[in-house]
């Protein structure tokens, strides 16, 4: 895993071009940002955003709590699974995965063969500042939300860390100023991204 200061990253990029090679798969905490910054990097880059969550919502016409309540998480990974792999296969861009689905071997493999994994990394305490006011995740309807929340983000940590890229999140950056270090931390990578100056 590679990671990049990007303090002083150029937040504007005017006459720029990218090429990215492969999808770049963001993985992470519920609440790191995964689809807001990833829609901004994929429009920086001009390339698609594909979203594996609302893929499987679109198929089912259902939302994810509602697929969790209906057929069970066991159920929702597998369609999960299946998304993913057709998302990487079939069209480069940057690609927002659901917080469990780095935790598959299986996608950790394809997201490996077929893209780059780019781990979210925010600190616990900004998690839970985005998410406590939200019923919009499955996982967090419990007694104690802060700290299921918390043994889910001691669980899964060590996961993400397999992944081969890391950005880290912080309270005072923006979207846009996060999408520019994912974008600076893609551009270490040039099997990933090309940059051309006109």
């Amino acid at each position: 895993m590679s990671e990049i200061d990007t303090s002083t990253a150029n937040i504007r990029r005017p006459n720029t071009r990218f090429r990215l090679k492969k999808t770049v798969a963001l993985v992470g905490m519920m609440g790191a940002g995964k689809t807001a910054v990833g829609r901004a990097v994929a429009m920086k880059l001009g390339v698609s955003f594909l979203d594996s969550d609302a893929e499987i919502e679109a198929a089912a016409n259902l939302s994810v709590p509602e697929i969790f309540q209906r057929d069970g998480e066991v159920f929702f990974r597998k369609r999960e699974t299946e998304v993913i792999r057709r998302l990487l296969e079939t069209q480069n861009g940057i690609l927002s995965t659901g917080g469990g689905a780095y935790l598959a071997e299986v996608n950790r493999k394809n997201i490996k063969q077929k893209g780059v994994a780019l781990w979210l990394d925010a600190p616990l305490d900004l998690l839970w500042s985005r998410v406590k006011s939200k019923d919009t995740r499955p996982l967090l309807r419990t007694d104690n939300p802060r700290a299921t929340l918390s043994e889910i983000f001691a669980a899964r940590t060590p996961i993400y860390k397999m992944s081969e890229l890391r950005v880290v999140c912080a309270t005072d950056l923006s979207i846009d100023a996060m999408a520019e270090r994912v974008i600076d931390t893609l551009l270490t990578r040039p099997d990933v991204l090309e940059l051309n100056d006109e």
